[in-house]
This record gives structure tokens, C-alpha cells and sequence, in this order.
């Protein structure tokens, strides 16, 4: 019996229509594209048989781009105008590429820190956008021969493009750019490891509880999802978005040069064919590895100095061990996010063509006690899973239904006084997700509110990252604290974010639609997690005193304004006595002791009780003022 039909509004299909879309998996090292064929999910293969597309561009001096297998052919004669792994720089600003001496790219600086990246080529100047929208085009133009869509048979209509699940709003805008500019409809953006679980899932299908552990060529992300007939909920992801194969290769790439100094009384910096040479053997001798005992590395430099090393396996695992290492850390995290123990974990899904090096299998299977699944290959689970999703997106029937409940990897929130973050949206709230909440203004006769969208796990503003800051204006003069200002935070199916304000008395709205001009740096995503866990304690005691402090202010400013106004209706003693008050709180305020200022707040508070109540009197008093018994309604 079928779950449940999911469709796009206006995209179910007619009875016996089919309509044509694909799962594309835009991945660091490879591309590939998959669609549905009589109830079946199949990868779809070029003229020459190859399913697998190398995500490398080589641009020509005549105009021409090669996409795929001849431009990886031509990447050590050409490094400059052949760009590889173009997926690590998504979303990225100049000043987030670490170790730039050892990438073989001339990359354009900039005055303008937040510029996204540019390289520049002999077809001048290309961003990562343009370099994806290059292998999209070609996996776009390879899906349309292969449906038949220029025979008549029908009209692609959409595509599901897959993401790392720790791509953050940048990198995932970014690559809705690309689809639109190689001319694709973008029908989601899906969860690598979720697209995985659903190919695994409904090929076996299983049931339970399911890690997918996905490391690519230069993402690694961990998730943990529920299957329970046909419906994928994710209960935790974590991962580390600057963490692949091409690390391993560059591993191997250092060592090399290590070799090479020491059979050599002068060393010159190598040039960039020599780089872009060594970084290919590098690939090669980690992917020969996979099924043998050592590597033989030969080539020969530009300046004629001959390279010959043997690599051996034993080697390998010593210089990648700290790699994998970093895999487990968030494991455990996603682990304990989920709430689960080793005993839950009905299976472990390998994902990503890195899961195929042995020391990366056995790592998995030392954590989880027991052997990973890698029945599927690992190369091509992703892009079948996001043409399982993409079929049921554009309402063709299916007999695996499905439904996907996908997560939000980091909390999202905004700044409140005090340098405060107020979270509003917890990190693995499943998507898509709308959450509002009720915030007022600080001042008397306030009319405009700044608000600054963040992400992260701290509790303070200054250790999470800054997403979008706009701003509300013609808020009514009001009291402190009267006025009701609501503000709505909505994170789409893909991701994405979008914040909206509104004043409830006039219906004053401002709206923004969260575009951080680059994205986090390599290790900031990978790190909110881990300080938010070492740094609770501080983390309390620092918002504890952030919010004594505002109390307060708020205080001091009413009574101070209270005084201003009826200082009449109480003594000079009594009022001698609460201008000392207020003093020693502004004093203590300036303190690190949270409890001192409470305290402080307390005995002010006691102090004018007093004059509250002469206050209350006297405004009731005025209120009844030249009024009889009769008049007045009880």
C-alpha cells in the first residue's frame, strides 16, 4: 500500500503520462545524472558508456569549453585553464582558500574581502558558479539524448540537484545559480547522504535506523535517518564541508615532496604543471591502493628532475590516519545529537567514491561494530536517490512512494540586547520549517528595530556567524515594552532562509531573504558544534550576565525617568536613598558577577516600592479627579 504521493503543485502527471526529470549528483571529483525508467532508477551514460563525468572544465583560447574526460586528460598540460574540484570552492571568498601556494589556479585578489571567488582563465574571468554551470550543461544536454527529449519523446522538466548536507546557505544559492545558468529547473536541492539513504532504502527495502556515511572527493557529512515505510526522517547530520578525497591526494602530494627534497641539494618552487602533474599521481596512486599492497609513482618534472617513489599501504594509512580520524568526530556528535547508542544502528550505508580506501572501511567498521553495506555503489547511490525523488517531485505515479523529512544542520536565530542570540529555529529541526516569535522594543518612543540573522550554537552573538542584518522602521511610539514586533523565520525544502518582521498594531513589515555573499570558512561550520559543547559553562555564565546586565539598564532607565516626572510625591531622604541605589547598580553593572547584579536589582527594586505606590496613588487619584460615585462604572 502506497504511503503517500508527493508532487510539486501543478506537477502531477495525467494518468499514463510520464514525465521527464532527473537526479544529478554534482559532485567534487565526479558528476553524474539519473532518472527513472519503468519504476527503476538508472544512471544515464554518455555515447562512450562512461556514467561517471570528471567535474573538470578546461577553457580554450578559441571560446571553446571541454567538459569531463578530455579536459581531465589535458589537466597537467593545462592547470591554469583546466579547473578541478570547482565544488570546494562554492560560495567562497578569497580569504577562505587555505593553502593556495599548492592549488595550481591563479585566482584574482581583491580590496573587497567579501568578493566571491574568481579564477582567471584565458576565457577570463570564471567563478565556481560558471565552472558547475559548464558540467551541468553537459549532464543536462547527455539526460535530453538520452530521454529522447529532442525526438519528440517529451520535455525534461525538472532536476533534483544534490548537496552536502553541511553546505551552508552560500554554497547552496550558489549552486541554484549554476542550474539556472546551465538552463535547468531546479525542483530541489537534496541531502547528499538523504538522496543515498533513499536509493539504499527503497532498492532493500529497509527499515530502522540507518547511518550514511558520505565522503567525497571534498565533503564529508554524517547523517542518521529513520526508515519506516517509505517515509526518510533524518534525526541528526553534522559533517565537515572542507573534508574529502582530494585531502588524501594532497596527503600524498606533500609526501612526494618530501621525497623529492631529499634526493635533491636544490629545491625550486614547482611550477604549475608540475603541481597540477603531481596532484594527478597523487589521485592515481591513492585510487591503485584501493585493491593493492604499494603504489609506484613515476613522472618527470618540467626541469628535467626525475620523480620515482614507491608508496606502500602501511605508508599511506600513517599519512591519512589524522584524515580519518577527523571523520569520527562528527559521528559521534550526530550520534549524540540523535540520541542514540551503537545497539540502534541497524546498518551503516558507505557513500561517496572515498569510502572505498580500506583504512576509511575499517574506521567505520571499529566505530559501529559491524560490516557497512556497500552493496550499491557508492559512486552512484546519490544521483539514484535523486532521481527517485526527482520522479515523485513531478507527480509521476511510482510504486515507492516516499517521503522525505530532511534537517536543518545548524540552529538559526537572532540578536537580542546584550549581545544575546534568541535560537529560533534548532539545529536538525526538520525541513521545510516556518517558526515566529514575539519580540518588543527596549526604549520609550522607539520607532525603528535592527535585527541581525545568525547561525550557530553559542549564546552569545560574537561566536556565531552573522548571516543578514535589515531593518524595521515606523514602529509607533510607544512605551518600553508595549509595542509587539513579530518576527518570522522560514528555511525552505532546499535549505534556504528567509526572515520577515512585522509591527502587529500598523501592519509595518520588512522582509529579507538570507544571500550571505560567501560562505564559511573551512573551519567555522566544523567548529560551531564542537565550541558550543566546550564552551556551555562559559557559555551560561556569559549569557547570565549579559541578561542581569540589561535588566538592569531597563531598571535604571524607568526609575530614572519615574524621578524626572514625581519626584515631588516622595521626600528628598526617600529619593536621596534611590539616586544611592541606582548608583551602586551601575557600579556593580560594570562587574563580572551576574549574582551581585541581581542583587543590586532587587534591593532598587525594593527601595522604590515606596514611591510605586505614591505613584499608583496619585495617578488613580487623577484618573478620578472631578468625578462622582454615579459617574463612575464599577
Amino acid at each position: 500500500m502506497a504511503l503517500l504521493q508527493i508532487s510539486e503543485p501543478g506537477m502531477s502527471a495525467a494518468p499514463h503520462q510520464h514525465k521527464l526529470a532527473v537526479g544529478i549528483d554534482l559532485g567534487t571529483t565526479n558528476s553524474l545524472v539519473a532518472t527513472v525508467r519503468s519504476s527503476m532508477a538508472t544512471v544515464l551514460q554518455d555515447e562512450h558508456g562512461h556514467a561517471l563525468l570528471p567535474s573538470v572544465v578546461r577553457y580554450m583560447p578559441n571560446g571553446k569549453v571541454i567538459v569531463g574526460h578530455e579536459a581531465l586528460a589535458q589537466q597537467s598540460n593545462d592547470p591554469v585553464n583546466t579547473i578541478a574540484s570547482a565544488k570546494r570552492f562554492m560560495g567562497r571568498s578569497l580569504k577562505d582558500i587555505a593553502d593556495r601556494a599548492h592549488i595550481p589556479y591563479h585566482f584574482v585578489d581583491s580590496s573587497d574581502s567579501t568578493k566571491l571567488l574568481q579564477l582567471q582563465t584565458c576565457a577570463g574571468l570564471k567563478t565556481p558558479v560558471e565552472i558547475s554551470a559548464e558540467i551541468l550543461k553537459t549532464l543536462k544536454d547527455r539526460a535530453e539524448k538520452s530521454l529522447g527529449t529532442d525526438e519528440g519523446r517529451g520535455e525534461l522538466v525538472g532536476a533534483v540537484i544534490t548537496v552536502p548536507a553541511y553546505f551552508d546557505d552560500a554554497q547552496r544559492q550558489a549552486t541554484k545559480d549554476a542550474a539556472r545558468l546551465a538552463g535547468l529547473n531546479v525542483l530541489r536541492l537534496l541531502n547528499e547522504p538523504t538522496a543515498a539513504a533513499v536509493a539504499y532504502g527503497l532498492d532493500n527495502a529497509a527499515e530502522g535506523t540507518f547511518v550514511i556515511y558520505d565522503l567525497g572527493g571534498g565533503t564529508f557529512d554524517i547523517s542518521i535517518l529513520k526508515l519506516t515505510k517509505g517515509v526518510f526522517e533524518v534525526l541528526a547530520t553534522n559533517g565537515d564541508s572542507a573534508l574529502g578525497g582530494d585531502d588524501f591526494d594532497h596527503r600524498i602530494y606533500c609526501w612526494i615532496l618530501d621525497k623529492i627534497r631529499e634526493s635533491s641539494s636544490s629545491f625550486s618552487p614547482l611550477s604549475e604543471q608540475d603541481t597540477r602533474l603531481l596532484l594527478t599521481k597523487s589521485r592515481q596512486a591513492k585510487e591503485w591502493l584501493t585493491d593493492n599492497h604499494e603504489a609506484q609513482i613515476v613522472c618527470r618534472l618540467s626541469n628535467g628532475t626525475l620523480v620515482d617513489v614507491t608508496l606502500s599501504a602501511t605508508q599511506f594509512v600513517e599519512l591519512t590516519q589524522q584524515l580519518v580520524i577527523k571523520t569520527l568526530a562528527p559521528t559521534r556528535k550526530a550520534m549524540r545529537d540523535a540520541g542514540l547508542t551503537l545497539d540502534d544502528i541497524k546498518g551503516v550505508v558507505l557513500v561517496g567514491g572515498a569510502t572505498r580506501m580500506p583504512q576509511v572501511r575499517h574506521a567505520v567498521e571499529d566505530y559501529f561494530k559491524q560490516t557497512p553495506l556497500t552493496n550499491l555503489d557508492p559512486d552512484k547511490v546519490v544521483a539514484l536517490g535523486a532521481a527517485i525523488q526527482a520522479n515523485a517531485l513531478v507527480g509521476n505515479r511510482s510504486e515507492q512512494d516516499l517521503l522525505l523529512l530532511d534537517v536543518t544542520p545548524l540552529s538559526l536565530g537572532l540578536e537580542t540586547m546584550g549581545g544575546l542570540v534568541e535560537r529560533i529555529i534548532p539545529r536538525n529541526s526538520t525541513l521545510p520549517v516556518a517558526r515566529a516569535q514575539d519580540f518588543t522594543t527596549y526604549k520609550d518612543g522607539q520607532t525603528a528595530m535592527s535585527i541581525q540573522v545568525v547561525q550557530g550554537e553559542r549564546e552569545m552573538v560574537a561566536d556565531c556567524r552573522s548571516l543578514a542584518r535589515f531593518e524595521l522602521r515606523g514602529i509607533p511610539p510607544m512605551a518600553a515594552g508595549a509595542a509587539r514586533i513579530r518576527v518570522t523565520f522560514q528555511v525552505d525544502a532546499d535549505g534556504l532562509l528567509s526572515v520577515s518582521a512585522r509591527e502587529q498594531t500598523l501592519g509595518i513589515e520588512a522582509h529579507v531573504v538570507v544571500k550571505p555573499s560567501y560562505g564559511l570558512t573551512e573551519d567555522e561550520i566544523t567548529n560551531m558544534l564542537k565550541s558550543s559543547f566546550g564552551s556551555a559553562e562559559a557559555d551560561k555564565k556569559a549569557r547570565m550576565l549579559a541578561e542581569a546586565r540589561v535588566n538592569a539598564g531597563a531598571i535604571i532607565s524607568a526609575v530614572t525617568l519615574a524621578l524626572a516626572a514625581d519626584s515631588n510625591l516622595i521626600s528628598d531622604e526617600d529619593k536621596q536613598v534611590i539616586e544611592t541605589e541606582i548608583h551602586q547598580l551601575q557600579s556593580i553593572s560594570q562587574t563580572e558577577d551576574a549574582v551581585a547584579i541581581n542583587k543590586a536589582v532587587d534591593s532598587l527594586n525594593h527601595a522604590t516600592e515606596a514611591f510605586a505606590a505614591a505613584r499608583m496613588n496619585a495617578s488613580v487619584s487623577r484618573a478620578l479627579s472631578g468625578k462622582n460615585l454615579d459617574s463612575i462604572n464599577l
